[in-house]
C-alpha cells in the first residue's frame, strides 16, 4: 500500500516517525512518503519537505508568510497526484493540512487524521469541515472523544503517543549525563524555550534572568533539533548556562524543575515528573487574536486534561523575571512537589495507556485492506 503523511514541527516528526514504524510492522511492503523531519527521515520512506522550511508561528508570521505557505500547498497537492497515495495520513499542523484535506477529499483520496486539530479550543465551527474532509480521525487526549460525539461524529481515542516514546527510551542516569555534557553535580533546572525562533527570542532571554538567583542550581537549555547552534549563542551570551541539543527527554529524566514554552513539552515534563512553570508570550498582534477566539481555561495540556490548574501558567505580561523567579521558588519547596506528584500520576492514567501509534497503524491498514 501507499500512504503519504504530512506532518508539521518536531513534535509531528515524532509521533510520524513513530506511526511509520508500525506501518512498516503491519505492512512489509509499505511505499511510505512523507512531509516531516529527520526523525521520519531515519525510519526509511521518502521525504518530501522538512518542516524546518514551514516553521511559522502566530496568525501575523503566517500572513506574512502568506505567499510561501500557499506555495508549499500546491506543490503538495501536485507531489500527491502524482504519488497516488491508497491514504494520506494527518497528523496535526491544521493551518495547513486542513486545506490540503479539504482538496484531498473532493479528488477522492482516503483522508485520515492522527491528532486532532485543537478544535476544541477555538473556532469548533471547524469541525463541520472535518466531518466532510476527514474519513477517520484518530484522538489523543480523553477528552477530544466526547467533544466531538457532541457534534455526531465518532472518532477514535488511542491514548496519548507520548507514552511510549517516553517508556521505550533508553534509560540514563544523572551521572552518566553529567558526564556526557561537562556538567557539575547541582541539581538540574531545565529551560524548554520552544522550537520555532519567534518563541525561543521572546522566552529565553527571559528564563535567563533566573540564573544569578538560584545559584545553588544549574541551568540547561534545551536545544530544539530545528534550529542552529548559533541562533541560541546570540541569545545565551556569556549567561552561565550549558546548552544540550536534541535531547530533551534525557535532560527531562534528570531534572530537578523546569521553565517550558506551552505546547507538547509541557505534558512531556510531566510525564517525567518533573515540577514545571509554563510559559508563553507571543507577537503582541498575535496575542490579541488569539485571546478573541480561544476560548479555554488554560494553555497547557496539564491543566487542560486534569480540568483544573496543576502547573502555573506565565502568559504574555504575566510572564516576566519577577513572576517567573516567584514560582520557580515555589516548585522546587520540598511540600509543592509531594503534591504535585500525586497529580502527575492521576494525569498519566487517564491517558489510556501504552500503544496509541501501534493502535492507528492497525486501524489504517485494516480499513485499507
Amino acid at each position: 500500500m501507499k500512504y503519504y503523511i504530512i506532518a508539521g514541527e518536531a513534535s509531528g516528526d515524532l509521533h510520524g516517525a513513530n506511526l511509520m514504524k508500525q506501518l512498516y510492522k503491519q505492512d512489509t511492503k509499505a511505499d511510505i512518503r512523507f512531509w516531516g523531519g529527520d526523525l521520519m527521515k531515519n525510519i526509511g520512506g521518502t521525504i518530501v519537505s522538512h518542516y524546518k522550511e514551514r516553521s511559522f508561528m502566530g496568525f501575523f508570521e503566517v500572513l506574512m508568510n502568506l505567499s510561501k505557505v500557499l506555495g508549499f500547498i500546491k506543490f503538495c497537492k501536485k507531489d500527491i497526484v502524482q504519488f497516488k497515495p491508497d491514504v494520506i495520513v494527518f497528523i496535526d499542523n491544521s493551518g495547513f493540512n486542513l486545506r490540503v484535506a479539504k482538496w484531498a477529499k473532493k479528488q477522492g483520496f482516503r483522508t485520515n487524521y492522527y491528532i486532532s486539530p485543537q478544535v476544541w479550543a477555538s473556532r469548533a465551527s471547524r469541525v463541520k469541515e472535518i466531518k466532510r474532509d476527514i474519513d477517520t480521525m484518530f484522538v489523543i487526549l480523553p477528552f477530544e472523544k466526547d467533544f466531538y460525539k457532541k457534534y455526531g461524529y465518532e472518532v477514535n481515542f488511542v491514548g496519548h503517543p507520548l507514552i511510549d516514546g517516553i517508556a521505550d527510551r533508553k534509560q540514563v542516569s544523572f551521572t552518566t549525563f553529567k558526564k556526557e555534557h561537562n556538567l557539575n553535580d547541582k541539581p538540574i533546572i531545565a529551560l524548554l524555550p520552544g522550537s520555532r525562533k519567534q518563541e525561543i527570542t521572546k522566552m529565553l532571554s527571559v528564563m535567563l534572568f533566573l540564573i544569578d538567583d538560584f545559584s545553588e542550581y544549574q541551568f540547561v537549555v534545551a536545544g530544539a533539533p530545528s534550529q542552529e547552534l548559533s541562533f541560541y549563542q546570540n541569545i545565551i551570551r556569556n549567561k552561565k548556562v550549558a546548552f544540550i541539543n536534541n535531547k530533551t527527554y534525557d535532560l527531562l529524566s534528570v531534572s530537578y524543575a523546569a521553565i517550558v514554552a506551552s505546547g507538547t513539552a509541557t505534558l512531556e515534563t510531566a510525564l517525567f515528573k518533573v515540577p514545571q512553570v509554563v510559559c508563553y508570550k507571543g507577537s503582541t498582534i498575535s496575542y490579541q487574536i488569539a485571546k478573541r477566539i480561544i476560548t479555554l481555561k488554560f494553555i497547557s495540556l496539564v491543566n487542560l486534561i486534569m480540568d483544573k490548574e496543576v502547573v502555573k501558567e506565565l502568559i504574555q505580561n504575566e510572564f516576566n523575571s519577577k513572576n517567573l523567579k516567584l514560582e520557580l521558588t515555589k516548585i522546587i519547596d520540598k511540600s509543592f512537589r509531594e503534591k504535585l506528584f500525586l497529580e502527575y500520576f492521576e494525569l498519566e492514567s487517564k491517558l489510556g495507556g501504552k500503544g496509541a501509534s501501534k493502535k492507528v497503524a492497525k486501524q489504517i491498514v485494516s480499513n485499507l485492506k
